[in-house]
Order: structure tokens, then C-alpha cells, then sequence
């Protein structure tokens, strides 16, 4: 069962075209990537995923809820990390939990703050503001508050990058974890294509906002004879409407 399922989504601003009509779905138990340069429309998707943008085209629907219709409800389903979206620093960990279990109406919220809060080790920083924490310290809070409500969609927008990498390695793993229970998919975008094979089922090439090429990020670089999945991106974004692959 797809908890994501995007149909001819455009986006264009006056005479520019940031998304062209991409289609797309990430399952349940699925961890897809969606990739591409600088400037390929990734951010301008995952916007209109998370209901900031309007599309000019096309839909969106979050575990079979279309946002259009019923934003609300299909938004309640999603939650959003990044490594470069830090929350309110003048906050503590705790304060900001609990603002977003608000925001979020999570049921029984101190039962769930409380798992948060252990889970992602941030028992000694209870008390700590946000602000004064390590890059590493910030993103283990942002996960726990994207995981707050249980989404059935996670979008992660550059979840490792910065992170030293024994951090970034507990973070792979516990995302994996996450969707093996077979309950909620994540769409990834990094530019760390190792990081790419081992944590994605299946990769989305963008350029200019087209899908260019889509599937097993551990074949796909052989399948256009490319050695691996980096030579392959670096294909992509020199040449991004005229591979000869």
C-alpha cells in the first residue's frame, strides 16, 4: 500500500518550471531516494508534499488522503527532518516536544515525549536549550520530534549531512529500522549516494524537475554503464536532459 502517491505534480513560476508533471509513489516498509544537482526541483517537491507550496498541477495524496481536499488530515500523517531545519534554539528539548506533540495532537503526549526523549538519548539534554546543542545532539532531536506523531510518511531532506560519521551510521539504522515494521515509508534526498545504496529500495533521478531515471540503487548505475551510483549523479547533473545512456 503506497503512503505516498504523487500524480502529475507541476509547479511553475511565471515562466519557470520547477516541477514538470512528476509522478511518483513510496510504499509502506519503503525507503525511496529522491536525488538529483542542485536546482532539480527536490526542495520544490518536498514543499508541496508538505502542503507549504501549492502545486499548479496535479496531486497529492498521504496514506490515501488527497491534501487538497482534506489538508489537515493528510498532513497529521507526515512529519519532515532535516539536518539544516533546527528548531526554536531558545527552546529546551523538552519544551519543544512538547509544543510539537501539541501541534501534532499526539495522543497520551508525555508517555510519547518520554519514549522520544529515550530512544534518541536525549535524556541528559531534558533540560538543555536546543540552541547550545552539537549538529549531531540537534538532529537526533529533530528526528524524535519527526517521529512524534508516528507518521505514516517521513521526509528526510539531507538527514546525515554535517554529522560526523558514527552519528550518521546510528541514524541510517534507525530509519531502517523504522520502516521494516511495515507501517510508514520515508523519501530521503541526500548527495551521499553510498549512504543511497545502502539505505534505499529504490532511487528517483530528478533534472529539471523531470524524473530522468528511477529504480535499484544498487543496479541502476550498471544497468547505463556507469561503476556506481556516483558517477552516475555526476552524469546526470552534467548533462541533465541529454544522457546518452
Amino acid at each position: 500500500m503506497s503512503v505516498l502517491s504523487v500524480k502529475d505534480l507541476r509547479k511553475e513560476y511565471k515562466n519557470t518550471v520547477a516541477v514538470d508533471r512528476v509522478s511518483f509513489t513510496v510504499g509502506a516498509g519503503e525507503i525511496v531516494g529522491l536525488l538529483g544537482p542542485n536546482g532539480a526541483g527536490k526542495t520544490t517537491t518536498i514543499n508541496m508534499l508538505l502542503g507549504v507550496l501549492e502545486p499548479s498541477e496535479g496531486s497529492v495524496a498521504i496514506d490515501g488522503i488527497d491534501i487538497r481536499s482534506d489538508r489537515s488530515a493528510a498532513i497529521a500523517r507526515t512529519n519532515f527532518s532535516a539536518v539544516y531545519a533546527h528548531l526554536p534554539g531558545n527552546l529546551t528539548v523538552y519544551q519543544n516536544l512538547r509544543i510539537f506533540s501539541l501541534i501534532y495532537d499526539v495522543p497520551h503526549a508525555t508517555e510519547r515525549i518520554e519514549e522520544m526523549i529515550v530512544e534518541y538519548e536525549l535524556e541528559r539534554f531534558r533540560n538543555t536549550k536546543s540552541g547550545v546543542l552539537s549538529s549531531g545532539e540537534q538532529t537526533r532531536l529533530g528526528l524524535a520530534k519527526a517521529m512524534l506523531n508516528k507518521p505514516k510518511l517521513l521526509l528526510l531532506d539531507e538527514p546525515t549531512a554535517s554529522l560526523d560519521p558514527s552519528t550518521a551510521n546510528t541514524v541510517r539504522k534507525k530509519m531502517s529500522s523504522i520502516v521494516k515494521t511495515g507501517e510508514s515509508g520515508i523519501l530521503w534526498t541526500s548527495h551521499n549516494m553510498n549512504e543511497v545504496e545502502e539505505v534505499c529500495d529504490r532511487v528517483l533521478f530528478l533534472s529539471h524537475g523531470k524524473i530522468l531515471l528511477e529504480g535499484d540503487p544498487k543496479t541502476l548505475a550498471s544497468e547505463h554503464g556507469k561503476k556506481n551510483l556516483e558517477e552516475l549523479f555526476i552524469t546526470v547533473a552534467r548533462e541533465p536532459l541529454s544522457l546518452d545512456l
